[in-house]
């Protein structure tokens, strides 16, 4: 095991001009990610200039057997905090040998929306907040919950501390360290309010990057849950019953919502959300009707509102924003 431990912390960067570079990509759920390796001959900071590859795709549920080559196209680079060095997490998206965006790639079309010059110049920044769960691997319940059975009521546990109340910090703060290290614009991290249940949040971060920057952090976070033997669960409603469910909660502006002036374009912005409301439930994932029942800090599925620090609406309006314009 000393020797592995050796090999695992080698720096290959001080021996060879060589690196490791590690491809990522999203499965054909369209929330697994997937992952190889190859070597490079030096380093590489521009994922321009990274090779094309390809993957098995009907072993992803991604192509047919009959012609089941999948290409990887490099979109963005990190440093990677396992292997240290140079070497490097590239996200990638998939596409046919045709260069056809394949159904569980929509960064392709994201990437269009976002090179737009009227969406250029609004400066979108993005700050998403990731919950998760954390599942004993062999019998995929909490950690830190007796098995088969159930801890004390919701309460203790948001942003709890002591080992009756916080389970898991030793991953979720290992995963913090990892990102920052990774170049990923995390901003922080807490406890939530189901026992075994984290966030963290990535941004605020413009366009695009933002996306790059969520998948690799979950990545890096499926990576150490693997060193730690469990296993980490972004189901909306992991536990039935009245136990919060995990989502990944967005914070959006744009600089003329930032400028003044910017309550009454966030306002109007509101409302053309309202009038998408349904088409926009069905583009957010599978099994959020668990989740938004309008209890546990969320709204019903069906019904669209939004207020002022109100945590049951569906889009919360932070006080402190309201107090800024209130003084302009």
């Amino acid at each position: 095991m000393a020797l592995l431990s050796d090999l695992v912390n080698l720096n290959l960067s001080d021996s060879t001009e060589k690196i490791i570079a590690e491809y990522i990509w999203i499965g054909g759920s369209g929330m697994d990610l997937r992952s190889k390796a190859r070597t490079l001959e030096g380093p590489v900071d521009d994922p321009s200039k990274l090779p094309k590859w390809n993957y098995d795709g009907s072993s992803t549920g991604q192509a047919p057997g009959e012609d089941s080559e999948v290409i990887l196209y490099p979109q963005a680079i990190f440093k990677d905090p396992f292997r240290r060095g140079n070497n490097i997490l590239v996200i990638c998206d998939a596409y046919t040998p045709a260069g056809e965006a394949i159904p569980t790639n929509k960064r392709s079309a994201a990437a269009k929306i976002f090179s737009h010059p009227d969406v250029v110049a609004e400066e979108p920044w993005y700050g998403i907040e990731q919950e998760y769960t954390l599942l004993k691997k062999e019998v995929h319940w909490p950690i830190g919950w007796p098995v088969g059975g159930f801890p004390g009521p919701q309460g203790p546990y948001y942003c709890g501390i002591g080992a009756d109340k916080a389970f898991g910090r030793d991953i979720v703060d290992a995963h913090y360290k990892a990102c920052l290290y990774a170049g990923i614009n995390i901003s922080g991290i807490n406890g939530e309010v189901m026992p075994g249940q984290w966030e963290f949040q990535v941004g605020p971060s413009v366009g695009i990057s933002a996306g790059d920057e969520l998948w690799a952090a979950r990545y890096i976070l499926e990576r150490i849950t693997e060193i730690a033997g469990v296993v980490v669960s972004f189901d909306p409603k992991p536990i039935p019953g009245d136990w919060n469910g995990a989502g990944a909660h967005t914070n959006y502006s744009t600089k003329s919502m930032r400028n003044d002036g910017g309550y009454e374009i966030i306002k109007k912005a509101i409302e053309k959300l309202g009038l998408k409301h349904k088409e926009h439930i069905s583009a957010y994932g599978e099994g959020n009707e668990r989740r938004l029942t309008g209890r546990h800090e969320t709204a019903d599925i069906n019904t669209f509102l939004w207020g002022v620090a109100n945590r049951g609406a569906s889009i919360r309006v932070g006080r402190d924003l309201l107090q800024t314009w209130t003084l302009m």
